[in-house]
C-alpha cells in the first residue's frame, strides 16, 4: 500500500467519530499549551533577569579593587592598582582589555548652587563601550585638547541651594541650571575650600586661602530614562588621560584625595588607580579569570557570580514548570491510547479484511501510528496557537502592571518546533501498543467478529 493511500485512509478514519477525535485533540491542545506556557514563563523570567543584569554592567566584565583602603600609609599595604598590574592582567589568557579608573570627588558651583560630583576618569574607549544614552552633546573623545565632563542624568539632583540648604530631595524641584550652557566651576581641593570657609589656618598659623576654581567645559549630558533612574546617572565621566595631569597640577606636592601617601605623608610620584575593569572574551571564562585575580591578592567582582547562581535557580524553576505541563500532556497521551484502542475494537472487521486481502502487517501498524500522529499534530498546532495567545495576554498584563518588566513569557522558535515534534511523538508512542494489537488480530476471527 502506498504512503499517500495510508495518509488518506488515516485522516479519513479520524473523522468518522468526530466527537471522540475532537475531545482527544482537545486533550493534546491543553497539554501542549500547558507545557509551552510553563516553559515560556521560565524562559521569559530568565531573559528579563539577564537584561536586568546587563543593565548593571557587562556580564563579561570583572571589577578589580585593591585589598586595602586607598590613602593609608601602612607597610602592609603593598597591593596597588598601577600600570604594571594593568599590563600583567592584559597578558592573561581570555582577557581582551583592561581599563583603569580613577575616582575623585569635587564640588561644582554655579551661582548660589553647589553640588557634589563623583568623578570617574577612564579611557575614552571604555566610555564608548558602556552604552550610555546621550541626551545632549557627546562623550569625551581623544580629539579633545582639554579636560571635559560628561554629566549623568541624575547629576542635578545632587545640587542644593548653598544659602538655604534646600535641595531637590526636599522641594522636588531641580535647580535652574543648564549643564551644557551654564558655566560650572569645579573645586577639586574641597578640604582647603571648607578650611578657608571656617577660618582655618595652615601650619604657619596663617589663614587658609580659598582654592582655585576651575571652569570645566561640558561635552555632554546623559539622556534621562523614562524610569527616572540610570545606572550611570550619579557619575560625572571624563577622559583619564586628561584628568591625571589636571589633578597633578592642582595638587602639586600634595597628596591627591584618594591616593596613598608615604610614611612621611608625602605623595607618590606614581598615580594609583581606584579600580580596574577587566573584559573577558567569553562569559564561560569569567569565573576562571576572576579566581586567578583573587589568587593574586586583589579583590575581584563580576555579575557572572550572580548570573550563575540565578541560572541554577531558574533551571530548577523551569524543570518544575515543565513537569507541571508534562503531566497535562501525559493525560492527553492516555486519551490518545484510549481513542486508538476503541478504534481498533470498532474496526476489527476492517482490519481482518485488510489482512485477508494481503495487506502488509507493517502497513496496518503504520496506519494506526499515522492516525495517532495526526491527533498529536493537530493538537500541537492548535496548542501552539493557544500558547502564543496566552503568552501575549500575560505579557500585556505584566507590561501594564510593572515599570521594570516588559514581558515575562517568551516562546522562542526552537520551543515552538520542539513542542510540535514532541506532540507528534507522544501521539505516535501512545498509538504504538494499539497498533501492535491491530497487527496481532487473527484475520478469520476479525472477519467473523461483529
Amino acid at each position: 500500500m502506498k504512503f499517500l493511500d495510508l495518509l488518506r485512509m488515516s485522516s479519513s478514519n479520524l473523522w468518522k467519530r468526530k466527537a471522540r477525535t475532537i475531545l482527544t485533540v482537545l486533550g493534546v491542545v491543553i497539554g501542549v499549551a500547558a507545557i509551552v506556557v510553563m516553559i515560556s514563563l521560565g524562559l521569559g523570567l530568565s531573559r528579563s533577569l539577564m537584561e536586568q543584569y546587563e543593565s548593571y554592567g557587562s556580564l563579561t566584565q570583572i571589577q578589580v579593587n585593591a585589598p586595602y583602603e586607598m590613602g593609608g600609609n601602612s607597610d602592609t599595604e603593598v597591593k596597588r592598582l598601577n600600570d604594571s598590574l594593568v599590563e600583567e592582567l592584559s597578558k592573561m589568557e581570555h582577557v581582551e582589555s583592561v581599563y583603569p579608573i580613577i575616582q575623585v570627588s569635587a564640588l561644582a558651583v554655579y551661582g548660589g548652587y553647589e553640588g557634589y560630583l563623583n568623578i570617574q576618569g577612564m579611557p575614552v574607549v571604555a566610555l564608548a563601550e558602556m552604552g550610555i544614552e546621550i541626551g545632549e552633546g557627546s562623550l569625551p573623545g581623544r580629539e579633545d585638547d582639554t579636560l571635559k565632563f560628561f554629566y549623568g542624568a541624575n547629576t542635578l539632583q545632587d545640587f542644593y541651594n548653598a544659602k538655604t540648604g534646600s535641595s531637590y530631595w526636599e522641594t522636588g524641584e531641580l535647580p535652574d541650571i543648564d549643564l551644557m550652557k551654564d558655566p560650572i566651576f569645579i573645586i577639586f581641593d574641597m578640604d582647603t575650600y571648607y578650611q578657608s570657609m571656617g577660618g582655618g589656618t595652615d601650619s604657619n598659623g596663617q589663614s587658609v586661602k580659598p582654592p582655585k576654581k576651575y571652569l570645566i567645559e561640558t561635552c555632554g549630558v546623559e539622556a534621562m530614562p523614562e524610569s527616572g533612574w540610570s545606572n550611570y546617572g550619579w557619575y560625572t565621566y571624563c577622559d583619564i588621560e586628561k584628568l591625571i595631569p589636571q589633578l597633578q597640577k592642582i595638587f602639586k606636592n600634595k597628596v591627591i584625595p584618594g591616593q596613598p601617601s608615604t610614611k612621611t605623608g608625602k605623595p607618590y610620584k606614581e598615580i594609583f588607580y581606584s579600580q580596574l575593569l577587566v573584559n573577558v572574551d567569553n562569559m564561560d571564562y569569567v569565573t576562571e579569570v576572576q579566581t586567578q585575580i583573587t589568587d593574586m591578592g586583589y579583590e575581584a567582582y563580576s555579575n557572572a557570580e550572580w548570573v550563575e547562581s540565578e541560572q541554577r535557580t531558574l533551571g530548577y524553576i523551569q524543570a518544575v514548570l515543565g513537569g507541571i505541563g508534562a503531566v497535562s500532556l501525559l493525560v492527553a497521551a492516555i486519551g490518545i491510547t484510549n481513542t486508538m484502542m476503541m478504534s481498533i475494537y470498532e474496526r476489527t472487521k476492517e482490519i481482518g479484511i485488510m489482512k485477508v486481502l494481503g495487506c502488509d502487517l507493517r502497513n496496518i501498524r503504520t496506519l494506526f501510528l499515522m492516525e495517532a500522529g495526526f491527533i498529536g499534530f493537530i493538537g500541537g498546532v492548535i496548542g501552539l496557537i493557544l500558547s502564543y495567545t496566552i503568552s501575549f495576554v500575560i505579557n500585556r498584563i505584566v507590561a501594564g502592571a510593572s515599570d521594570y518588566m516588559s514581558s515575562i513569557s517568551y516562546i522562542p522558535f526552537w520551543l515552538a518546533v520542539l513542542s510540535l515534534v514532541f506532540a507528534v511523538m507522544v501521539g505516535m508512542i501512545a498509538g504504538f501498543f494499539p497498533a501492535l494489537r491491530a497487527m496481532k488480530l487473527s484475520p478469520l476471527a476479525a472477519i467473523h467478529n461483529e
